[in-house]
């Protein structure tokens, strides 16, 4: 890797495109991809025990012998656990290196779906479900990390969109399987099966992943403390690129999944006036527009990295246009209006996709994991606050959906202009290294509004 004054170079491409950070090397070996599909199949087990509680809301009503409040708070729960851990997640990813990481994210699945499995009480299951978001918290950064050191550049994005899109498989196990599963074997037999197969995955994880690929050295790996906890995690957050993909994450992320975690349903049967079949048949548009929006946006993007920016602030010109006209039509809206926003907006998670492409490209390997974290936090903030205050606009206003989701547009909107001030900043800070001799990870052109943006103090610090 090219090096100035001593200094190794902060960005991750050479002359003839991007590289593999762990390696150096431009090309890819059927041993990283054994070590990802060992990997991804982790994640996909995680997605289905994330949504796995969907389909088991009656009976865990019925079970635990609590309302739709209290059932509530189940959701709230793991989601605020998942969020929560993004950071830390990223950091103990970089010290103890993502084959742990993912081990412990199974230990923890399993062993919380095993004690849903046995609960009786009500807290005994938020107790389980707990557990169970703290093991999928662990699980997608990780995958991440391993991508980054065992891809190039020109695959990363590429490889993580697909992982989204297997994501989604779980997503579809966790329904009509799991609901038959449910109806037939019963709750304890359904998830104590789930929680055995889970543990009994770890085997698979300590043959098959490796950290680095073959022949690689590991990555220097120092112990965690708390003041350098701390100092790595805004390090990585005072990166222009992380910040920016932040931004681009809690755009892109929250608007998908607000609608289908919470408000999607509601919104098509009371707003609406649908039945319950044929809302949630429309709400497997989010699911196929997701799988199949993923590899080929991360297709585009790996092919010309120039035109990660460009695709994000155009996916968001095209949701505001999309909400105007959900939230200003007059009357029930036609299926055939449904369908085609709600595919245009399921392209909102792989969107997302670009913030951990960013995040790769401006840190080192040996920070990768932390600025991951930190962009992944920032999707789940925007969907925990946005759906929030939809519940809030929806009491004051008495069940006016319209009103209500006036809230994702804000959010949107405020996101939007968040990811405009950095994806400014980013450019100068790359017109900055230039400008020093240092090798970028995507050309760009410099634009009158960058030689104005130079000349600010703010370009001028960083």
């Amino acid at each position: 890797m090219w090096r100035q004054r001593g200094r190794p170079c902060p960005y991750r491409t050479s002359g003839e495109g991007p590289v593999s950070p762990a390696t150096g090397r431009t090309t890819t070996t059927s041993r990283a991809w054994f070590i990802w599909a060992a990997a991804v199949t982790v994640y996909l087990l995680a997605v289905f025990h994330r949504t796995s509680f969907g389909v088991a809301g009656l009976q865990a009503a019925e079970r635990f012998g609590v309302g739709a409040a209290a059932l509530g708070t189940f959701t709230v729960l793991q989601v605020g656990v998942y969020a929560s851990m993004q950071i830390p997640t990223g950091v103990l990813v970089d010290r103890y290196g993502p084959r742990r990481i993912l081990v412990a994210a199974l230990l923890f699945l399993g062993l919380g779906q095993v004690l849903l499995g046995l609960a009786h009480s009500y807290g005994l299951g938020l107790l389980a479900r707990g557990v169970l978001g703290l093991g999928d918290a662990l699980t997608f950064v990780s995958v991440v990390r391993l991508i980054a050191a065992h891809f190039p550049g020109r695959q990363y994005v590429v490889v993580t969109s697909l992982t989204g899109a297997i994501g989604y498989l779980g997503n579809l196990a966790a329904t009509v399987p799991l609901t038959l599963l449910l109806d037939g074997a019963g709750w304890v037999p359904t998830f104590l099966t789930v929680g055995l197969v889970t543990l009994g995955y770890v085997a698979v994880v300590l043959l098959r992943v490796r950290d680095v690929p073959h022949g690689a050295p590991e990555p220097v790996r120092e112990p965690v403390r708390p003041k350098a906890l701390g100092r790595q995690v805004l390090v990585a957050w005072r990166v222009p690129g992380t910040r920016l993909g932040f931004w681009v994450h809690f755009t892109t992320m929250f608007a998908p999944n607000v609608l289908t975690l919470l408000w999607g349903m509601p919104f098509l049967v009371q707003g609406q006036g649908m039945t319950k079949a044929s809302a949630s048949a429309l709400l497997t548009v989010f699911v196929f527009g997701s799988m199949l929006g993923g590899p080929l946006l991360g297709g585009v993007i790996g092919r010309h990295p120039s035109l990660r920016m460009p695709l994000a602030g155009g996916y968001l010109g095209g949701a505001l246009l999309v909400w105007a006209v959900l939230l200003g039509w007059s009357g029930p809206i036609p299926v055939a209006v449904l369908v085609p926003a709600f595919a245009f907006l399921a392209l909102g998670g792989p969107a997302s996709m670009i913030g951990f492409a960013l995040a790769r490209d401006y840190n080192p390997l040996e920070r990768v994991g932390t600025a991951t974290g930190v962009v992944n936090v920032g999707g789940f903030i925007a969907a925990t606050f946005a759906a929030l205050a939809v519940g809030v606009l929806l009491q004051w206003t008495g069940g006016n959906f319209r009103l209500a989701l006036l809230a994702i547009v804000a959010f949107l909107v405020f996101g939007a202009s968040r990811m405009l001030v950095w994806w400014r900043r980013t450019r100068a800070h790359l017109f900055a290294a230039e400008a020093r001799g240092e090798t970028l990870p995507v050309r760009i052109r410099r634009r009158r509004w960058d030689t104005r943006l130079a000349e600010s103090p703010v370009a001028a610090a960083s």
